[in-house]
Formats: structure tokens, C-alpha cells, sequence
């Protein structure tokens, strides 16, 4: 009553009302006590929450598998999540390789963040990129937005090319990690084999028909294998002075063997059937240059128009953002928990952990995404104080395609190869392929171009250059 009555006075006397006398101690206008209001106000605001849910904040940086199992993990949890990453889209890259050759579309393997993302009401999705980390007051730097501040940091920023010292290397031998990267491929295949239709150059014909691919370990065995029928079975017969064997598809590894990961007798089972595609085979050959179309595997010097690099890769600069322990790799030296910091997890390709074998848990899918699932579980434990259990990976087993009905499957005791194998492979793509409309599309896909080795996405984007004037020699 009494402050009706103020406000009512002050109306008619035509000045403003006079502050209520909690106001000041609410939101305070100076000092000390007015810069943490305004800090924690600050906070606030960039947590994406107000000041009353007084809900945890959670921030994930990277939208892959490991990223997004995090955030989905805390779908019905009483937290604020926030999803960064510098692309829009969620990618399977287990099937990038197949849009590098043609075999799907960009779309079938990508979905929109925010569409995955759509009914989770607790998430929200923020489009930039990080360039640093205040660990000490818990807030997130990036390229172009406000500061984002945290109660609980999640890097799940995955791996990048690794071209062991040699950066150069990158604008001759481009490696397949993003779309843009399958379609920058996709159209240096395809290029070569239109250029080759006229070339009259003997010489320069065989170098646009000589397809290398460098690293024997999953992604160049799939590589190989899909660049070999593309060139030898789908598009032959569209071409008039093309044939099936006129095209040379080279595989380098600098090991012992193909596919290190599985087991012996399985690798040599994939090397066997890279043989049956007609690609040639180069094992304990390691590069030693790579120059503008051609690349030196030991002492030879091999002309080349397309070389895909599939050998090393390394971690984001995740490690330097904190300031923290690293392995060669770059990969994040973590606890058993996956914490980097108190209040700091790095999971997937970004973290350092090792399995029950005592050795680094590999890059794969499976991998990032139980890590995902147990730091959303872990925060949650946290923040009811609780101790979380250490992460143990629980292996699920191990494939690998080499192409049309080849492939190898290692489960616990269970080893499979060839056409059964093959199967297996697929149905265990398309069952972690995101969307149902995706899984639909490349599932028919699959099936067209098995009956009839047809490629779908053979399309050249962008402005083609013309033929270099150059003609490569076979000799250094």
C-alpha cells in the first residue's frame, strides 16, 4: 500500500519514483558490489540463462560424434548447454571418402546441427570459433561472438591433417577431414580423368590416369579401394578412349603391412583383395617428397595428378589453449576421469587415452562417443557431489571396407572377411548414419551402384582451370 501510494504521489508531482529500498543491494550502480553484479549479469547473458534458474552451464566446443553425444546425453538434465563449433552441420566422416569418389552427396552424410538439435529445449547452438581458454574465470574467447563464460567445458574438437614436418606438403596431397576437402578431391579425380579423355601426351595421360593414395590405415584402404572402381568400373564405359586398364591407383604405407589395428591374419586378408582391385601395393615405403604432381616413394619419383593424403593426423590446438601437457600428437594429456582441469573435459580425437592395453585409444567414432556419454554423466555426478566412476572404453570391434564386397570385421573373437563382412560394414553404417532420410538415401544408393557400379555424384563444381602447360616427365 505504501508504495502505491509513492508511486501515485510521485505521478502527480511529475518526478520519478523513488527507488525501492532493496533496489540498491539488487542492482547495484557502483563498485565493488556492482562489478560482480555486472559480471555475473555478463555471465549470464552469454550462459543463454537468467539469473533466477541458477541451472549449470555447460559448454561443448566441436559437433562431432563425440561433441554431440555430450550434448544429447544432457537432453532431460536441469543444465544450460551450449553447443560451439565452426561449421553448421554434423558430419559421419566414416563415408567422406565416398563422396571424394563420387558415390554420395554431400548432403546424405551431413545434417544441420540446429535440425539434430531441434527439440532439445536446453541446448542451444552457437555458430564460431574458439581462438582461447581463461581457465582461471572459466570463460571461452572466439573469433566473432562475446566471451562465453562456463561452469563446465567439454573440447571435443577433433583432429586435423598431419603432414609429420612438412606443411608444403598440404597444397599437392590434400587429405580428406571436411566436406570441403571431399569435394576438393572429388573434383581433382574427376578432372583427371575428363583432362586424360583428350590428352594426347602419352606421358601427361599416364600421370592424369595415376590416382596415389598415402597411409595403409583405414581411410586410405577405403580410399584406394573406391578411387580404383570408380576409374575402372563406373566411368570407363562413359568415356571413349578411357579403359579399365588404362587408370593406375598406387597405395603407399610406410609400415609392414595395410590396416596395423586389426590383426595379422585379417591384414592380410585386405591386402589381398587391394590386390584383386588392381591397385598396387607399396608397403614399408615411406614418402619423401611431394612435389606439384608427383611424389617420391623412396628412390622413385611417381607422376601424379591426384594425391590424396591418409597418413597422419593431429590434434586441434586444444592443448595450447590451456596450456596443458600434450603427446605427439597434440592430443590432451587427461585423467582417468577426462578431465584436463577441475572443471575441464577433453574427449574424442582431442584427448589422450589410454585403453586397457595400455595403448591410445584410436581415433574412431566409438570411441568419441562413449566419451561423450560419460562426461555428461560425470557432470551430473559432479554436480551432486559425487565422484564419477574412471572412463573405460568398451570395445565394440573394429571394420574396414576396401570396396565393392570386400571387407573385414573384428569383434572380440569374431573375425569375418569378404562378402559377409561387407554386409556387416554396411548395416553398421547405416544404422549410425544421422537421420532417418539419410540412412533411406544411402541405403538405395548402395544398392543402385551394386548392380549397377553407376556413381551418382559425379558432378565438377567450381571453375575449372585450365591443363597446366607443364608436361610431367617420368624421371626426377
Amino acid at each position: 500500500m505504501i508504495a502505491l501510494l509513492r508511486k501515485r504521489v510521485a505521478a502527480l508531482c511529475g518526478i520519478s519514483p523513488l527507488p525501492h529500498p532493496d533496489a540498491q543491494r539488487q542492482y547495484p550502480m557502483g563498485g565493488r558490489v556492482g562489478e560482480r553484479a555486472g559480471a555475473a549479469s555478463q555471465r549470464a547473458l552469454s550462459r543463454g540463462s537468467t539469473r533466477e534458474t541458477k541451472k549449470p552451464h555447460i559448454v561443448v566446443v566441436g559437433g562431432g560424434f563425440g561433441g554431440l553425444a555430450a550434448v544429447q546425453s544432457l537432453r532431460r538434465a536441469p543444465v544450460d548447454v551450449t553447443l560451439v563449433d565452426r561449421r553448421n552441420h554434423h558430419l559421419f566422416q566414416p563415408l567422406l571418402y565416398q563422396v571424394a569418389t563420387a558415390g554420395l552427396s554431400p548432403a546424405e552424410i551431413a545434417a544441420p546441427i540446429r535440425a539434430i538439435l531441434r527439440n532439445q529445449r536446453n541446448a542451444r547452438v552457437v555458430l564460431d570459433e574458439v581462438t582461447g581458454i581463461d581457465a582461471d574465470r572459466q570463460v571461452l574467447r572466439l573469433a566473432h561472438g562475446n566471451p562465453l563464460a562456463f561452469d563446465w567445458l567439454v573440447l571435443a574438437t577433433g583432429a586435423r591433417h598431419s603432414y609429420f614436418g612438412n606443411p608444403g606438403w598440404a597444397a599437392h596431397a590434400p587429405g580428406l577431414k571436411s566436406l570441403d576437402d571431399a569435394l576438393a578431391i572429388r573434383r581433382r579425380v574427376l578432372l583427371a580423368l575428363e583432362r586424360a579423355e583428350t590428352e594426347r601426351d602419352r606421358e601427361r595421360r599416364n600421370a592424369l590416369l595415376t590416382f596415389v593414395v598415402i597411409g595403409g590405415g583405414p581411410t586410405g584402404v577405403e580410399m584406394a579401394g573406391a578411387i580404383a572402381e570408380l576409374a575402372r568400373k563406373s566411368v570407363s564405359r562413359d568415356f571413349r578412349s578411357i579403359t579399365p586398364h588404362c587408370s593406375r591407383v598406387v597405395l603407399v604405407e610406410a609400415g609392414p603391412g595395410l590396416l596395423p589395428a586389426f590383426t595379422r591374419r585379417l591384414s592380410a586378408r585386405a591386402e589381398a583383395a587391394v590386390r584383386g582391385l588392381g591397385v598396387e601395393l607399396r608397403t614399408s615405403a615411406p614418402v619423401k617428397a611431394i612435389e606439384a604432381e608427383r611424389v617420391q616413394v623412396g628412390d622413385e619419383w611417381i607422376p601424379a595428378a591426384t594425391i590424396v593424403w591418409a597418413a597422419g593426423v593431429e590434434a586441434s590446438p586444444a592443448a595450447r589453449w590451456l596450456g596443458a601437457d600434450a603427446d605427439r600428437a597434440g592430443r590432451v594429456q587427461v585423467d582417468a576421469g577426462l578431465r584436463v582441469r577441475p572443471h575441464t573435459f577433453a574427449i574424442g580425437d582431442t584427448a589422450c587415452v589410454a585403453g586397457a592395453d595400455g595403448r591410445p585409444l584410436p581415433g574412431i567414432a566409438p570411441v568419441a562417443k562413449q566419451q561423450g556419454q560419460y562426461v555428461a554423466r560425470a557432470i551430473l555426478a559432479l554436480e551432486t557431489g559425487r565422484t564419477p566412476p574412471p572412463f573405460v572404453y568398451r570395445d565394440a570391434g573394429k571394420l574396414a571396407t576396401i570396396g565393392r564386397s570386400r571387407a573385414i570385421v573384428e569383434m572380440g573373437r569374431l573375425r569375418l572377411s569378404g562378402h559377409a563382412a561387407w554386409l556387416l560394414w554396411c548395416v553398421a553404417h547405416l544404422y549410425f548414419l544421422t537421420g532417418f532420410r539419410n540412412r533411406l538415401t544411402v541405403g538405395l544408393g548402395w544398392l543402385w551402384s551394386y548392380f549397377t557400379f553407376a556413381r551418382g555424384a559425379r558432378l565438377i563444381t567450381g571453375d575449372a582451370e585450365p591443363p597446366p602447360p607443364e608436361r610431367l616427365s617420368a624421371a626426377a
